[in-house]
């Protein structure tokens, strides 16, 4: 019987699952009902924060912390170049630039002291990344953007369930995102969800998610255009509630709201991450046990002070010392049908960016001198035993 391939990442899903989404299915509400709300309290107390607000998806979820945080035309952002697309698309959408840091050589994140030297007076926000789910320097990021009076978006895509110096992620920044996609650590299906302790935040995201418009008495402003057809104001009894109907377009939003379904999913989903972080780490041991000690390879360095949620495994070539390329070695394990991948392609390197902004090769050496050798290997919860120990053969073998 021939092997099966072993994807990077997935899902795993079981029959709680199945019947949590089956349940909204037959009930009274697809969306805008009581399963979101539910899902963004429990995330919210899961990662030690005071607000959770659940949007379509992890880019959404970027793209509303900037709005919340006021970045639009002439202002910039700084992020890791070693990062998917999203984390700097998210300031372009309303207008800023983006900036990048270099990293620091052994975690991969973003390097305060090369973080410091980027910022200008254009600086809004610093949107430093949780690379592979190990935390980034939080501490020093949060000590130069207070200095600066500058707001900080974690993003955490890769670090749900990880902690920092005993703190979980998620109550460490202004903002901190979380994704949902299938790969990551809890899915459904597709989804984002943005942490915050800030009341006014979190009012500024829920307005973005839902077209800019709200019926929320607390926010309405009921100005002398909410008139009635004869005249009168839209107010009942109570002059300072509006019309049951009422509502007002305040921003210009986007339709980023989640539904019922997907977060009947996370729920069910969320109930076992302790488990699928478990697994993760187990799995992550056994991979730096066995690669430790090879000369051609360099395993995920990890800080003392914090533990990662190990979204995914890393391995660093050395070039060097094989007579390989990356490419021949990614290709060797794509032949022994192990699905490795790279991740990422350093988005200043990326066609829009360098056309842009003028960046190329040679700007940021640290971020490129990783990602010319890096290889991601699988990881997920459901790998078996068994997948784990063909992966470790395999890589030896294409080495």
């Amino acid at each position: 019987m021939s092997e099966s391939f072993i994807p990077y990442g997935r899902q795993s899903l079981d029959d709680d699952d199945i019947a949590a989404v089956v349940e909204v299915l037959r009930g009274d509400w697809l969306t805008q009902g009581p399963k979101i709300p539910a899902f963004e309290e429990a995330v919210a107390e899961r990662v030690g924060a005071k607000h959770g607000v659940a949007v379509a998806t992890g880019t959404a979820a970027l793209h509303a912390a900037c709005f919340a945080a006021d970045i639009g035309p002439g202002d910039e952002i700084i992020t890791s170049p070693i990062t998917f697309a999203a984390s700097g698309n998210c300031a372009l959408y309303l207008g800023a630039s983006v900036k990048f840091a270099d990293i620091r050589p052994d975690t991969y994140c973003l390097d305060p002291a090369k973080l410091e030297a980027a910022i200008t007076p254009r600086t809004k926000a610093i949107i430093p990344i949780d690379y592979t789910g190990q935390p980034c320097d939080i501490d020093a990021i949060n000590e130069i953007a207070s200095r600066h009076g500058i707001t900080v978006i974690q993003d955490a895509a890769h670090a749900l369930g990880a902690t920092y110096k005993g703190r979980p992620v998620g109550s460490l920044a202004a903002m901190s995102i979380f994704s949902f996609h299938p790969v990551k650590h809890v899915t459904m299906g597709e989804g984002g969800l943005i942490a915050t302790d800030d009341d006014e935040l979190a009012g500024r995201l829920r307005l973005f998610r839902t077209h800019g418009i709200t019926n929320d008495p607390a926010r309405i402003r009921l100005g002398d255009q909410a008139a009635d057809n004869d005249g009168t104001q839209l107010r009942g009894g109570n002059a300072n509630e509006p019309a049951p109907w009422y509502y007002e377009m305040q921003a210009l939003g986007f339709n980023y709201r989640i539904t019922d379904i997907q977060c009947a999913l996370g729920l069910s989903q969320l109930g076992k991450l302790e488990r699928f972080l478990a697994r993760r780490r187990a799995l992550a041991k056994r991979y730096t046990a066995a690669f430790s000690d090879s000369s051609a390879l360099v395993v995920p360095h990890q800080e003392a002070d914090r533990e990662s949620a190990w979204h995914l495994y890393m391995l660093r070539l050395r070039l060097d010392r094989i007579d390989k390329t990356r490419r021949q070695v990614f290709e060797a394990l794509r032949a022994r049908k192990i699905g490795v991948h790279v991740h990422y392609i350093p988005l200043h390197l990326q066609p829009y960016y360098r056309d842009k902004f003028g960046y190329r090769r040679g700007d940021f050496p640290e971020a490129e001198a990783f990602y010319d050798a890096a290889l991601t290997i699988p990881l997920y919860p459901g790998m078996t035993d068994r997948d784990c120990e063909r992966v470790i053969q395999s890589v030896f073998e294409a080495l």
